[in-house]
């Protein structure tokens, strides 16, 4: 079999230009990345200035030689725990020193509220008369046709 060419990823912006993104990419794998990760486009860590600190492949080698946990196959259920054996730990004794009592809080008298006399009843005037409710009508139309209507009506 004969291996293909990696096709081009081209995409046309709203402007209607062509635009090669994996191109775009390799100019760019040298400028250091927005936020605040301090890494460049490829991904090396970028020190102060600009300057390579690290590079991709030894972030990546020293991601993948880290041990991970060991995995087993049989169900966690059916396990015991074994229990951790750690030296006894000696307890303190702190000596408490007495404490002065405290005086008795004074007693407060909350002032009584004041009496108030009830104010005059408000004298009642009397209501006016209701005027009757008009009665609503509905707007008749006239036969009379207007505007586009009228130069319309003629025509069909």
């Amino acid at each position: 079999m004969v291996a293909r060419a990696p096709r081009k990823r081209m995409y046309r912006t709203m402007q209607g230009r062509m635009v090669d993104i994996e191109k775009l990419r390799a100019a760019n794998e040298s400028v250091q990345a927005v936020g605040n990760m301090n890494v460049n486009a490829r991904g090396d860590i970028v020190g102060p200035g600009g300057s390579i600190v690290t590079k991709k492949e030894a972030v990546i080698q020293k991601y993948y030689e880290q041990p991970k946990g060991m995995v087993s196959d049989t169900p966690t259920k059916g396990k015991s725990i074994p229990a951790v054996k750690s030296e006894p730990v000696k307890q303190t004794v702190q000596k408490m020193t007495p404490v002065a009592a405290k005086p008795a809080p004074k007693k407060t008298v909350a002032p009584q509220p004041k009496k108030v006399e009830p104010a005059p009843a408000p004298k009642v005037e009397p209501v006016p008369e209701a005027k009757p409710v008009e009665v609503f009508k509905p707007k008749t139309e006239s036969k009379a046709k207007k505007g586009i209507d009228a130069a319309l009506d003629g025509l069909e």
